[in-house]
């Protein structure tokens, strides 16, 4: 089995450290038991709070009822529900109920497959896709319909949450991804994720006219302490988080807006949006990181309904993963694959390229 630990490209959720286990004590009771160590870049947050925020299917109530217990341990010591997390605090939770049993189920869901053969498939994941199950996102994935797709397989687990996954994209971002059909594609697979030697490349579009032509971008990511559903950049130095590199250059400039091609050396949560961000240019319509707000142009009413309406064709960040090249894990060739930009992507891209060459008047003015 690949441990995440070891080849960790595809645990991008968070740097907090998540156990858990399952008690049987027999006649039908069992304990549920958690142990989390808590990330540096954790800000104070009531405890309650907290594993209400990282416990699947666990409520608040029941959260509380056993912190009343005293089942609820922090540092070896017993906590009340208004203990206050610290980075580095290391918690145990001892929860009585009924142990939820997943087994991925098969969807006959369309798939866009671009290649396949017996060791690896390669799709091209439309936006608003999930890529494997989870909390809330049980149904509807590229996993369940992979499970449908390949069917009968000994070496795709459907007791697994994430068979095969060895990288992934988010559910909003359109484009490229390899899935291991067995364990030895999938070993061979995540090495190369792990020692960045898979090329992947991204097509996005930014909100800005950006200065230099192509850059690099550093820095740790992690979990942003005071917005759980997004990122942050920290220090290299800071230890929070965990390193990230991108590369971008310029393919076109619109004016207002640059589309780019970035080049990954990690596979971060959010890389990309979060790193671009970090540069004053989020990518366009990106609603988690500020991107679908009015950032550059005028306040003409005109070009207002011109960028709404772009907001309308494209309700997701404008980011695709457009190429992958990685040595199949059972001959060595080298496999290269591209995909077209989506259709609401490309059709965003095509208005501000006549806006841009019209020279930006039709719709400056009110």
């Amino acid at each position: 089995m690949v441990e995440e630990e070891e080849f960790d490209e595809i645990d991008t959720e968070s740097d907090e450290e998540l156990e858990s286990e399952v008690i049987d004590h027999g006649n039908g009771k069992m304990t549920e038991r958690y142990h989390i160590v808590v990330d540096q870049g954790q800000e104070l947050e009531r405890i309650d709070k907290f594993l209400d925020n990282r416990l699947a299917g666990v409520s608040r109530n029941k959260i509380q009822e056993a912190a009343k217990e005293g089942c609820i341990i922090v540092n070896g010591k017993p906590q009340k529900s208004n203990y206050r997390v610290h980075p580095g605090d290391e918690i145990s939770v001892m929860l009585p109920g009924e142990h939820f049993d997943f087994k991925l189920e098969p969807e006959d869901i369309p798939l866009n497959i671009v290649y396949e053969d017996e060791d690896v498939i390669v799709v091209n994941k439309p936006a608003g896709m999930v890529v494997h199950p989870a909390h809330g996102n049980f149904t509807g994935t590229l996993v369940n319909a992979l499970a449908f797709h390949i069917g009968e397989n000994n070496h795709f687990d459907t007791n697994d949450t994430r068979p095969g996954l060895v990288h992934r994209i988010d559910k909003n971002t359109s484009g490229l991804l390899v899935i291991a059909k067995n364990e030895a594609a999938k070993v061979n697979l995540a090495k190369q994720f792990f020692y960045h030697t898979v090329n992947r490349r991204y097509q996005a579009l930014v909100w800005g006219d950006i200065e230099e032509q192509e850059g690099t971008i550093s820095g740790n990511i992690g979990r942003n302490p005071r917005d759980r559903k997004s990122m942050a950049i920290f220090p290299e130095e800071s230890g929070i988080g965990k390193p990230a590199v991108t590369h971008y250059r310029v393919l076109e400039r619109f004016g207002y807006v640059t589309l780019i091609e970035c080049k990954l050396e990690t596979g971060r949560t959010h890389q990309i949006r979060v790193h671009m961000k970090s540069k004053n240019h989020p990518l366009f319509n990106d609603d988690v990181y500020g991107g679908n707000k009015l950032l550059r142009g005028t306040t003409f009413a005109k070009y207002r309904k011109f960028v709404d309406n772009c907001f309308e064709i494209m309700p997701r960040q404008a980011l695709h993963a457009k190429t992958l090249e990685f040595k199949h894990p059972r001959t060595g060739k080298i496999m290269s694959f591209d995909s077209e930009i989506p259709a609401d992507m490309a059709e965003v891209i095509e208005k501000w390229r006549v806006y841009s060459q019209a020279g930006r008047t039709w719709a400056d003015e009110d």
